[in-house]
C-alpha cells in the first residue's frame, strides 16, 4: 500500500519499530529538518509488497539515494552485493561507527555496498552526528 494509504497507526507502529531513526543512517527523526519516509525495502517495481515487513523509515538522503536499489557493488571486492534490509539483516552485523561516531563504516559487503549506495556519511548528515555527540545525543 503507497504510503497514503498507511492508517496513523500503522504509521506509529512502523515508527517505533524503527526507534523513530532512519533505519539505514540511524539519524534521528527529532533532529532532521525534514520529515522521514516511510518506504519500500523492496520497491513496487521489483514485486515488493506493502507489507509492514516490507516497509520502513527513512531520511530523505538515505531513500533519496536508495530509490528502487537493492543491491550495489561492494566497493572492495567489486562485486555485486545485497543492500541491507532493515527486516532481515541486524544493522550491527553490517556496520559500526568510526571511532569518533561520525561515519558508518561498512564491515561487510552489504554493509560496505550500503554505505556507498546510500551516501550513508554525507556531510550534512556527519556534521549533525558531531554536534549530537558533542551533547551526549549520538549514537542513538
Amino acid at each position: 500500500m503507497p504510503e497514503s494509504r498507511l492508517t496513523s497507526e500503522q504509521r506509529k507502529q512502523i515508527q517505533q519499530r524503527a526507534r523513530y531513526c532512519c533505519e539505514y543512517c540511524l539519524s534521528q527523526a527529532k533532529f532532521s529538518p525534514d520529515p522521514f519516509s516511510i518506504e519500500h525495502i523492496i520497491p513496487h517495481s521489483k514485486d515488493g509488497t506493502s507489507e509492514l515487513d516490507n516497509l520502513a523509515v527513512a531520511c530523505q538522503g538515505c531513500n533519496n539515494f536508495k530509490y528502487n536499489h537493492t543491491e550495489a557493488i561492494d566497493p572492495i571486492t567489486g562485486e555485486l552485493a545485497p543492500l541491507y534490509h532493515p527486516r532481515q539483516h541486524n544493522w550491527q552485523d553490517h556496520f559500526t561507527w568510526s571511532d569518533n561516531a561520525d561515519q558508518i563504516l561498512g564491515l561487510t559487503p552489504t554493509g560496505r555496498a550500503t554505505v556507498e549506495r546510500l551516501q550513508l556519511n554525507r556531510e550534512g548528515v556527519v556534521n549533525l552526528r558531531q554536534v549530537l555527540r558533542s551533547i551526549n545525543q549520538h549514537p542513538p
